[in-house]
């Protein structure tokens, strides 16, 4: 297992650490609470100077441009008693200027390096602009699309989102936080805030220790075992215990059971709102409540700076555990080079949209596309003539989705701009026909008919806006929303093969949709570039391999519904539809088992789903042996032959089922993936190596441990499909 980045004694932590102990020793404790308070810029004026000259404040948000930021960084180091310089945050979500896709879109790409690719050029672009740190990754496993903030989740499943998660703080710090391309990393939201009830932003959790421990704990280790230097808390209670609050998560699990030594930052005032929870009865409860929980710093609520001195006075709260997190605060100001070089060189020139940063997030709204349908209508061909409908065919703020502060619209090349740009050849009707996706205005569904009328093919752009997703932006109906399905229809009746572009910010429940499309290429909303990346994709210059990183449902009534689940005592099996039921059927005639009257218990499209123009075929599934025991790598291996006439990629997955445990366990889990590039006619021997420590789990005495059994496992395309095989640990 890998350590945190402090943890490695090396001359030069040696030497940080004794910088930062003399420094320690120096400070009085209001410069302490200085240190762990953060405040967010409301205009530079003489009061917010005072307070920095007075070391009342160690970290900034939201302070983008670079002369104010050298300004309060002046400030701080030569106008202040000690000199310490402040530690700029920004929110950095899937980009800084060049805008990637959404964290959700590059986890269907299933590539590390395409998610480690995208983090390194939004920090080049941040860290030049003097900003050091981004609140992301967000490692919240996310279960339900009706919440907003699945945009910016790595999806459903544990281990992928550990993998992409560790991927995203690599390339935000590099090997080197100091350097001029890297920001320090915020693993978020510390923990289980994915599963707010009902999918409504900001509601309560009901996660057991187990399951928490299982499922939603396991990608924030790993990203701090990948180097992450902070961490923030969540806005939700978990069993009513706020997670700004919550001593257990912050000191019992993440600092002595992980170790983990940077520091901890409570989310925009969600120290304050354990009030609004009923968990503190003041502010002075609420700066000894999270003091004692294991809060670093805090974000803009200023309880800390209002209370903790007197608190301390009080003996309500221990000088030690201060020490500790200014001591926190210092290292990772010191590894971020802050106290050599806190300014920003203005003469520098900007690598903000640089042709490198553009193709690079071309590259992975490329390989973040899902193509969910293709009945022989795609690829085109640029000599068919083309009518381009709907309203995010040329959605210049909409197609960077959500979490996008500091992008450009007017770098942004959409599908029309990219059509017109590269494709200057292709023969093209563009008719918006909605000016967004909640207009409801259907006056112009007969020029989509004329326009479709002249065309050979049809490509409608559909989806949701951006502010339609993200924080506080949870929807109880994710259909395609306003008159869009009513659109496709149309477009549908007039007899021409139609090719449905869906953008959005989580996936939509569009069964009612694919009757009325031969072809579907979904999006989750793909930043700068998705405007060509389509289109290579459109027109086959480029060859869909993204998957999915998140069940799609049927019907919003499934929620929640994801591929690794627990069995039931009584598996689905024959399911009838509403239709087939007879009238005065007897109770039990259905079969007594789980799933839905008038939905059944499949989603629409499982976990892991992406089609190609390219097929696969997969053979040959060999396991090194049918049983192993503790310390032996067992080795799986199959074939994969492209057998189409089309080059492509592909992304084989793994996945076990641990047949009986101490406790129910999923019934199955994806446990290895890989992207293999084949061309046409060639066949792949794919080897994947799985321990016991990978089947390791906290069964009934709260004990991770691999449980000696029976396993079954699965190499294929998805996770409702794949060759079979099986072996025991013993």
């Amino acid at each position: 297992m890998s350590v945190s980045l402090f943890s490695q004694k090396d001359n030069g932590t040696v030497k940080m650490e004794r910088f930062v102990e003399d420094l320690l020793s120096k400070m009085t404790l209001d410069d302490k609470i200085g240190q762990m308070n953060q405040l967010n810029l409301e205009g530079i004026n003489d009061t917010l100077l005072t307070k920095i000259k007075a070391g009342q404040i160690g970290s900034m948000l939201n302070i983008t441009d670079p002369k104010e930021i050298n300004l309060v960084q002046e400030t701080a180091v030569k106008d202040s008693r000690l000199g310490i310089p402040l530690i700029i945050g920004r929110d950095i979500i899937h980009g800084f200027k060049t805008i990637f896709p959404i964290p959700l879109g590059q986890a269907a790409s299933f590539n590390p390096q395409i998610v480690e690719d995208g983090a390194r050029v939004a920090a080049t672009e941040a860290r030049e602009r003097g900003i050091h740190w981004t609140f992301a990754p967000m490692l919240d496993i996310s279960r339900d699309a009706r919440w907003g903030r699945i945009a910016e989740s790595l999806g459903e499943d544990t281990y992928l989102a550990g993998k992409l998660g560790a991927a995203v703080v690599k390339g935000f710090q590099g090997n080197d936080l100091s350097s001029d391309n890297s920001l320090a990393a915020c693993v978020k939201h510390f923990v289980g805030y994915g599963a707010s009830e009902g999918g409504r932003d900001y509601n309560s959790t009901n996660i057991p220790e187990r399951l928490m421990r299982n499922v939603y704990l396991p990608p924030f280790r790993e990203a701090i075992e990948a180097g992450a230097v902070t961490l923030m808390t969540s806005f939700n209670d978990n069993d009513g215990i706020p997670s700004s609050g919550n001593s257990f998560l912050l000191k019992d699990i993440l600092r002595k059971e992980w170790q983990f030594d940077g520091f901890v930052v409570s989310d925009w005032a969600s120290m304050s709102e354990m009030l609004s929870h009923g968990y503190a009865v003041d502010r002075k409860d609420v700066a000894m409540l999270a003091a004692n929980a294991g809060i670093d710093m805090e974000m803009v609520s200023e309880t800390y700076v209002d209370y903790l001195k007197e608190l301390v006075t009080e003996k309500k709260v221990s000088l030690a555990d201060i020490d500790n997190y200014v001591r926190n605060i210092l290292k990772v100001k010191y590894r971020l080079g802050l106290f050599d070089n806190p300014y920003v060189d203005t003469s520098k020139v900007s690598t903000a949209y640089s042709e490198r940063h553009l193709q690079t997030a071309r590259r992975a709204a490329v390989e973040s596309a899902i193509l969910l349908k293709n009945e022989d209508v795609l690829p085109l061909h640029v000599n068919q003539k083309i009518a381009i409908i709907g309203p995010m065919a040329d959605a210049k703020h909409d197609q960077m989705g959500t979490w996008v502060f500091d992008g450009d619209k007017n770098y942004t090349v959409t599908p029309l701009k990219a059509l017109q740009r590269g494709y200057k050849n292709v023969s093209f009707i563009y008719e918006p026909i909605l000016n967004y996706s909640r207009d409801k205005n259907k006056t112009f569904f007969e020029k989509a008919k004329k326009a479709v009328g002249e065309a050979d093919v049809a490509v409608v752009f559909l989806g949701e806006e951006s502010i339609l997703s993200g924080e506080a932006h949870s929807l109880s109906n994710i259909n395609l929303i306003g008159v869009q399905s009513e659109l496709l229809q149309v477009v549908k009746s007039c007899g021409k093969p139609v090719v449905l572009v869906v953008m959005a910010g989580r996936p939509l429940t569009i069964e009612r949709d694919l009757p009325y499309a031969d072809a579907v290429l979904y999006n989750f909303h793909p930043g700068t570039m998705g405007g060509p990346a389509i289109w290579d994709l459109l027109f086959g210059k480029e060859n869909p391999s993204g998957k999915l990183p998140v069940t799609f449902v049927r019907e919003v009534g499934q929620i929640p519904m994801y591929y690794n689940h627990n069995n039931t005592g009584r598996p689905a099996q024959w399911i009838p539809t509403l239709d087939e039921i007879p009238t005065e059927a007897q109770q039990t005639s259905l079969g007594n088992t789980s799933f839905y009257l008038d939905s059944g218990d499949k989603p629409l499209f499982p976990f892991g789903y992406g089609l190609s123009y390219s097929k696969f075929k997969y053979s040959g599934l060999q396991l090194s042996s049918d049983k192993i025991k503790q310390g032996e790598t067992l080795m799986v291996k199959a074939t994969v032959k492209n057998v189409s006439n089309v080059d492509g990629d592909e992304v084989v997955q793994l996945y076990v089922r641990d047949l009986v445990g101490s406790i129910a366990r999923p019934v199955k889990e994806l446990k290895g993936f890989t992207k293999i590039h084949l061309k046409a006619g060639e066949s792949k021997q794919v080897e994947f190596q799985l321990t016991p420590e990978e089947l390791a789990f906290y069964g009934r005495d709260l004990q991770k441990k691999a449980e000696a059994g029976d396993f079954k496992l699965w190499v294929g395309p998805n996770s409702a499909e794949g060759l079979e095989g099986g072996f025991s640990l013993q």
